[in-house]
Order: structure tokens, then C-alpha cells, then sequence
């Protein structure tokens, strides 16, 4: 039978044989956002073009090349979110979070949406993890930002990510760059791209991020930035580097990082691997001081990173980092006969309301095919409840790995003997389950 459609271009699947990989790092990616004290913010798939275009910036391969746009029945223009930061921004602005004091600590796990060539670790709908802060014009936030992100990092067991480090100034010291950046792309002009001749006047740092063979080795032997950066920039600069050596993070200053959107300024940084391809950033970010003033707040120091989440899951991959296996079946109950199947029903509920995995047969197998099934499952236990077993008021739980059987009541008092054989068997730490629970 031939499929109505598939799926679309760029866009992938996520099945429920692969989902317990995703929600393993988004667990860990959430506990370390607590552990730094950043609270969850979610934001709507799509905002107003003008967004985007603000914040984003016109010049950016992302505003030009790369965004979903489209009319709505209203006549509005609405693009399907291209990054984190700017919609978690205008939602910090409109809703006056601010009032609730300085510094704002907020993280996202979201989807996002790009117009490009889909290639191993980029696609057209994408996931990030995002950490944002408003409010924090300290070098320390700097740091505290990097530590953030390079703290995931270790706790998935990836230690040996290159951090690097750059300064791409304030709107004070910039203007000085630019002239500099104009003067050497007017001498190659005729070298450049079309997409790259537009932005010589408007922005020349984006000619730096032109993914052109031919701009790319231009812009390679540019002027750098950090020579033009002012005394403040290069104060900050050097705090941040203090920071992060005092805390024992190696990083290395790379002065060809501008980072592709123009919200940034001063500090920018990425953490780059060589395993997995052409796409190795896995994660980048930096401050961005300007950001909340051009989408109509007040001067509100800001930073913060995103971090994608296909590329880091194709880098445990290739690091062969094991990512532990989704619980299995805890008890698989078997009925046979209408009455024993509404009790094996209530044994199974009742073992699902203590937080365990419980499955009985909703399909109509057989008792020989439920036994395999449960076997595929890998069951802990198994139980079958049939006539004689209702006659005598118990059964026989089956531990599936040792093969040992012990005799189980089938009124209240079966759940206090299956726990028992449970911690018996040391079965994935039900009794700091237990604890937790009643706390």
C-alpha cells in the first residue's frame, strides 16, 4: 500500500525506540539549568517577521537565506522562529519580567526552523537547548554562561570539546572595525559573492560568516578584531578568561569568531568537535548588550548560548558514549478467563500507581504468544492468572532471569509480597523510588 505522503524534507522522526536518548540528555540539560538557577521558558513556534529581522539582523544569512516566512489570513507576516534568543526576549519584555529583578535567569528546549541544504547535523527543523540571562553586565556572568554549557558537556562523559574564545567588541570601538573590514573587502570586490558585495556598506562582519569557498578565504586573512577593540571590551574580555582559568576550563582565543546573528556583542564563543563532520559546533553564544534596547526596552546587559541537540546526540554517537537503556517491563500479568483478566486489570493499575511498569495483553494473543511477548519486553517478572489461581486466592511471580517462582496472594496483600521479591532481586532501586516518592 503506497504511503498518502511522507515526511517532509529536512524534518526528521523521532521514534520511541530513539526518544529515550533524547529525553537522557534533555534530563541532564534541565538539571544542570537548575543547578545554575535558570527557570523554563516556552515560547510560541512563530513570531512577527519584524522579530526576527530586528533582532536576527538583515544583513544575516538567516534573515536573507534561511527563514520560513509566510502571510497569514490576516495579512500578517509570521516566521516560524529561526533561533531561541529573540523570541525568549520579546516574551521577557512584554510581560514585564524584569519587575521581578535583575538577573533573569530563563532556559528553553524548543524546536527551530532554517532553510538550508539538510546535511548530517543540520537540518531544517531543528531542536536547541537555550540558557538566557538579562540583567548581568558582569565578566563573571560571561563565565558563568560557559561554565553552564561546558558542565553538560562533562556530565554526558564529553571532555574534550575545543572551547573557543573571541571578543567582537561594543557599538563604542566597532565602527573602528568595520572601516578597517571595509577597506580590505574593497580591495577584493570583485573576488566576492553577490550576497556579500550587498553587505560591504550595511555590515562588513557578515562578509566573516560568508559560507563561499572563495569569501571564506578572503575573509581569512581580514583584520582581526581584537586589535580594534576599546579598553572596556578588552577589560571584560580579560575577566572572562581569568574566570573561566580560575575554574580550570581550557579554552583557546579564536579571533575569526563573529558568530552568525548580529545581536552579539563583546564576548562570543563555541564548543567545537572534529568528529562529527563539517557541522562541529555544538554549541555557541555570547553577549548580547543591545538586544533588549532594539526590540524597544531599556540598555539590558544580556547573554546566553544555544546548543543543538541532533548535533550533540551524533557526537555521543560517534564517541560510542553508551546512553543508558529505557526501564523495561516491570511485571507482565496474564489472565485467562474474563474474571481472572479484570484481576490481572487491577494488579496491573495498582503496580503502575507505585511508579512501576506494569503491561498485561490488550491485542488478543494467545497465552503462548504473550509469553514470548513479554519475553521481548524483557519482563522482570510474569504472572498468570487463570481459574485454579482465582480458586486458591494466589499465584506463581516468575522472576524472568533466575527462573525462580515464588507463591503470591491475589488480594491486598499481593502488592507487599511482590515489592518484597522486587527489592529481593535488587531491581533498579525500587526502594530509593519508594523513598522519593514519599517525599
Amino acid at each position: 500500500m503506497k504511503l498518502i505522503t511522507n515526511g517532509i524534507k529536512g524534518t526528521e522522526d523521532i521514534l520511541p525506540g530513539e526518544s529515550y536518548k533524547w529525553q537522557f540528555v534533555e534530563d541532564i540539560m534541565r538539571k544542570q539549568a537548575l543547578a545554575y538557577g535558570f527557570k523554563e521558558i516556552r515560547t510560541p513556534v512563530f513570531e512577527h517577521t519584524e522579530l526576527f529581522n530586528r533582532s536576527v539582523g538583515d544583513t544575516t544569512d538567516v534573515v536573507q537565506k534561511e527563514m520560513y516566512t509566510f502571510t497569514t489570513k490576516g495579512g500578517e507576516s509570521v516566521t516560524l522562529r529561526p533561533e531561541g534568543t529573540a523570541g525568549a526576549a520579546r516574551a521577557m519584555l512584554e510581560h514585564g519580567v524584569y519587575n521581578d529583578g535583575y538577573p533573569i535567569k530563563a532556559y528553553y528546549l524548543t524546536s527551530c526552523y532554517r532553510y538550508e541544504k539538510p546535511q548530517k547535523g543540520r537540518q531544517r527543523e531543528f531542536h536547541q537547548f537555550g540558557m538566557e540571562v538579562y540583567g548581568a553586565p558582569s565578566c563573571l556572568a560571561d563565565a558563568e554562561v560557559i561554565c553552564a554549557a561546558h558542565s553538560i558537556f562533562e556530565r554526558l562523559g564529553v571532555n574534550d570539546l575545543s572551547l573557543e574564545l573571541n571578543s567582537i567588541g561594543c557599538e563604542k570601538c566597532r565602527p573602528n572595525y568595520h572601516k578597517a573590514l571595509r577597506e580590505y573587502f574593497e580591495s577584493k570586490k570583485d573576488q566576492l559573492c553577490e550576497t556579500c558585495l550587498s553587505r560591504l556598506d550595511r555590515n562588513p562582519m557578515r562578509i566573516l560568516d560568508c559560507k563561499s569557498p572563495v569569501c571564506s578565504e578572503i575573509a581569512a586573512h581580514a583584520p582581526t578584531v581584537l586589535n580594534y577593540i576599546c579598553e572596556d571590551c578588552q577589560a571584560h574580555f580579560e575577566g572572562v578568561k581569568d574566570c573561566l582559568a580560575a575554574a580550570g576550563i581550557r579554552y583557546q582565543v579564536n579571533p575569526h569568531i563573529v558568530r552568525g546573528l548580529d545581536y552579539y556583542t563583546r564576548t562570543v564563543f563555541e564548543f567545537v568537535s572534529n568528529d562529527i563532520g563539517a557541522q562541529g559546533t555544538v554549541c555557541g553564544g555570547g553577549r548580547y548588550d543591545g538586544l533588549i534596547e532594539e526590540l524597544g526596552g531599556t540598555h539590558t546587559p544580556s547573554l546566553g548560548f544555544g546548543m543543538g541537540i541532533e548535533r550533540l546526540l551524533l557526537l555521543l554517537e560517534s564517541r560510542k558514549i553508551e546512553i543508558p537503556a529505557p526501564p523495561v517491563c516491570d511485571l507482565y500479568v496474564i489472565g485467562i478467563g474474563d474474571e481472572a483478566k479484570r484481576r490481572a486489570f487491577t494488579i496491573i493499575e495498582g503496580v503502575r500507581n507505585a511508579s512501576l511498569i506494569a503491561e498485561g495483553d490488550i491485542v488478543g494473543r494467545s497465552i503462548k504468544a504473550q509469553m514470548k511477548y513479554a519475553d521481548k519486553i524483557k519482563a522482570k517478572f510474569t504472572m498468570v492468572i487463570g481459574d485454579n489461581e482465582l480458586a486458591e486466592g494466589s499465584a506463581k511471580l516468575r522472576n524472568m532471569e533466575t527462573g525462580t517462582e515464588t507463591i503470591v496472594p491475589l488480594n491486598d496483600g499481593f502488592f507487599e509480597h511482590f515489592f518484597a521479591a522486587y527489592v529481593e532481586n535488587d531491581q533498579s532501586g525500587l526502594l530509593q523510588q519508594l523513598e522519593e516518592m514519599k517525599g
